[in-house]
């Protein structure tokens, strides 16, 4: 796909804000646009539009700007290269301080006032957020990996479960938070708008941890409490191994707008930059959809079928590889998707109930260990974070498997277990895994869902279990699109643990599990005749950015380690970027991150999340450095967090600050 026009960059624009607050913004403009204005693009996000996302940017913006748009990276309030203190995500201030922007841009002479908002996670959660505001300038949007429900579909909780995800997060958003703005664009006062932020951005994993239930918090900028606000076409895409593919499907079933969704088998990147699965010409499609909706161009980009997802063939675990095929759907929920039960019985998952006795139990007690060789919830380098062989984890879990199947299975949509339980004790979760388990024995996850068992009625209002008496509850599991070939198993797993993909109960639990009134539902499809008229994608484009020059590799690292001498377990993640010189700016930047996740002795007052996070800046003999550390554990009754984050110019500590917080539990 060709440029159509040539345009210029505007590397640094201050947007100010009714309260004299100057937003920070980088602009890619049609030379074209001064003579006939053009439409608009928004990205509007925290990660530093001058460093560490500007290559990127550059190649996305650059391309849409070729194409006859006038591309806006803007920086929030408190990030990057704009002033004031970010203190915390989606705020009521990021949202209106949106609003502003867009109305800026309108009213630009080189903007014809129609402006889209695209992005991936943070871009796309606000994309969506400021469309339910309803402002007149905003007319479509591309929001990629991100969610509409803050509090059951996000990072943060699961199933009312912990993710360990949130701590990863927080702390990266603390060393984001701790980063300086450029000094050749913020002028003489750059370090005292760099003392002002790192006083003022704060420690968000102590914010978080103080709402865990679906209180008003998570209610603010969850699209999902009022569908009907967006009026506008909504563009969602995301990816199985991504942790937010489930929104996608929310949004195809209740927006009343035109809306359209892909998911490919990606983890957490745009289409068009994977490791995992085709890459495919994902600036391309984006113009279809900007062309048809901003410049009123038919680019029959609705008259193909509203969801499209990778149908994902059977792989080994050990691979970093997706084959599969597209597959679509003309409407979601799709009437050619019919529940397959499976009843869970002593014998495994059959498609007849079993003879078994009701009241017959099989209990469980699964060691920490579970979960050891799952993964990240959401994958970021997905060749690293993906989940394991399956076996290193079913000796700690309750297992039902299906006979060796007689024909191909394929299922698309949300496998939900359905369980008659016990627990010993009032607070318990459960952990179920979906495999696929080839001829060779070895599983491979498809899927998987957790439950904070207080939380089986509601995510406002849990409460307490029972102990030994029986529930009947609801586990759903993520959205997948897999087939199971002939030959293959299918098994599900259940257990009382899954560390340290979630924070564990307060105290090892017992379920007891009753086959005779168990089962597994499955989303089964039928081949389509429609698969067979998709188009099939480009390959991505060649797409020019800025220079840069390797300085330091990338480096990537995930150990699981056993000691017997003191019975410690732990998993050491190392997630590295490489060191890049920024040619055009003489700017070398790095971030290194460890992350490690342990417990001894299988005991649950020993559990134990640090993350260490080291960003660099240099520039002509100025080095400008933060190393943040956030360390979560718990005991039966509170959360403890105990952060320490400081500053340095060149050898010189300048700012320390450190944060020792307890937290009480809550059905957590």
């Amino acid at each position: 796909m060709n440029k159509t026009s040539k345009f210029h960059v505007i590397e640094n624009q201050w947007i100010s804000m009714s309260d004299g607050c100057r937003i920070a913004a980088k602009i890619w403009l049609p030379e074209s646009a001064g003579k006939n204005p053009v439409p608009a693009i928004l990205e509007y996000i925290p990660y530093r539009k001058r460093d560490i996302k500007a290559r990127r940017d550059s190649q996305i913006h650059g391309f849409f700007a070729g194409h006859g748009y006038a591309c806006i990276r803007a920086d929030l309030r408190g990030s990057g290269d704009s002033e004031g203190v970010l203190r915390d995500e989606y705020l009521k201030q990021e949202l209106d301080d949106g609003l502003e922007i867009l109305s800026w841009i309108a009213s630009q002479p080189w903007c014809n006032g129609r402006i889209g908002m695209m992005g991936i996670s943070w871009g796309g959660f606000n994309a969506l957020q400021i469309a339910a505001m309803q402002p007149p300038q905003l007319k479509a949007v591309i929001s990629v990996c991100s969610s509409d429900d803050r509090y059951a579909d996000d990072i943060h909780y699961m199933g009312g479960c912990l993710l360990t995800d949130q701590l990863s997060w927080a702390s990266t958003m603390f060393a984001y938070n701790s980063c300086p703005p450029d000094p050749q664009i913020a002028g003489e006062n750059w370090k005292d708008r760099w003392m002002e932020r790192l006083e003022g951005s704060g420690l968000w994993l102590k914010n978080w941890l103080g709402h865990q239930k679906k209180d008003s918090y998570w209610k603010h900028a969850s699209i999902c409490q009022d569908y009907s606000s967006i009026k506008i076409p909504v563009f969602a895409v995301s990816g199985w191994a991504d942790g937010y593919s489930n929104p996608v499907f929310r949004l195809l079933e209740n927006l009343s707008s035109p809306v359209k969704g892909l998911v490919g088998p990606w983890g957490h990147k745009y289409p068009h930059m994977v490791e995992l699965g085709p890459e495919i010409d994902f600036p391309g499609e984006c113009l279809r959809w900007w062309d048809k909706w901003l410049k009123g161009v038919e680019t029959s980009i609705m008259d193909e079928p509203p969801l499209r997802v990778w149908m994902q063939d059977t792989v080994s675990p050990l691979v970093s590889e997706r084959p599969g095929r597209w597959v679509a759907e003309e409407k979601w929920p799709s009437p050619d998707i019919e529940n397959l039960e499976l009843c869970i019985t002593s014998y495994g998952l059959e498609t007849q109930p079993g003879m078994n006795n009701r009241d017959r139990c099989m209990e469980i007690q699964s060691p920490l260990s579970v979960g050891l060789f799952g993964g990240k919830w959401c994958s970021y380098s997905e060749s690293t974070d993906l989940p394991w062989d399956q076996r290193e984890e079913d000796g700690g879990a309750l297992v039902f498997e299906t006979p060796p199947l007689e024909k191909r299975t394929e299922i698309l949509g949300r496998p939900v277990a359905l369980l008659e339980l016990s627990s010993n004790k009032p607070q318990a979760m459960v952990a179920v895994r979906l495999s696929d388990i080839g001829n060779d024995g070895r599983g491979t996850r498809v899927t998987f869902g957790l439950l904070n068992l207080t939380h089986r009625k509601s995510h406002e209002n849990p409460e307490e279990l029972v102990p030994d008496q029986r529930y009947q509850v609801q586990v759903p599991m993520n959205f997948i699109a897999q087939s199971f070939p002939a030959g293959h198993r299918i098994r599900l797993s259940v257990s009382t643990s899954y560390w340290p993909v979630a924070w564990p109960s307060p105290e090892p639990v017992k379920i007891a599990l009753y086959p005779g009134s168990s089962r597994l539902v499955l989303p089964a499809r039928k081949p389509s005749k429609l698969d067979q008229t998709l188009v099939p994608f480009d390959p991505p484009p060649a797409l020019e950015g800025i220079k840069t020059t390797l300085l330091v590799p990338a480096k990537r690292e995930w150990t699981v380690t056993h000691n017997l001498a003191d019975n410690t377990v732990k998993v050491n993640v190392i997630n590295n970027d490489p060191k890049i010189l920024l040619e055009p700016i003489n700017l070398a930047i790095q971030k290194d991150v460890h992350e490690a996740f342990s417990y001894s002795s299988n005991n649950y007052d020993t559990v134990r999340g640090e993350v260490v996070s080291r960003r660099s800046f240099q520039r002509d003999g100025l080095e400008m450095s933060t190393i943040t550390r956030t360390v979560l554990t718990s005991t039966r009754t509170h959360f403890k967090i105990t952060a320490t984050l400081d500053a340095f110019e060149g050898d010189a500590r300048i700012f320390s600050k450190s944060w020792d917080e307890d937290i009480p539990r809550e059905l957590v």
